[in-house]
């Protein structure tokens, strides 16, 4: 019913940066919630940053003043733009919706996932 298309990953050096765009289409009547979360090898996935219809955002620690998280005005496009890298930030990316449909129910949508590889 959503779908989601991510793009910008890629292999960068230590301190560049790269910018991630996640669109969503399909049977949406409005968006809650844009996202990104990332998943290292062997690790758990975990919320990156965040942010609502309202522009109200939210970020991990590890990323505060490097990552911007932002939406167009019509809030189906999440950017996530990622200055400073570093080599922990190497992982998956995923985009996440949060999308009321023409169901009428409200559910957590995920991408495909985008590869970030950052070389020290």
């Amino acid at each position: 019913q959503v779908q989601l298309v991510e793009s910008g990953g890629g292999l960068v050096q230590a301190g560049g940066s790269l910018r991630l765009s996640c669109g969503a289409s399909g049977r949406i009547l409005s968006i809650n919630r844009l996202g990104w979360y990332r998943q290292a090898p062997g690790k758990q996935r975990e919320l990156v940053a965040s942010i609502t219809s309202g522009e109200d955002t939210i970020y991990a620690d590890s990323v505060k003043g490097r990552f911007t998280i932002s939406g167009d005005n019509a809030k189906t496009t999440v950017y996530l733009q990622m200055n400073s890298l570093q080599p922990e930030d190497t992982a998956v990316y995923y985009c996440n919706v949060m999308a009321l449909t023409t169901t009428r129910s409200m559910a957590d949508y995920w991408g495909q996932g985008t590869q970030v590889t950052v070389s020290s």
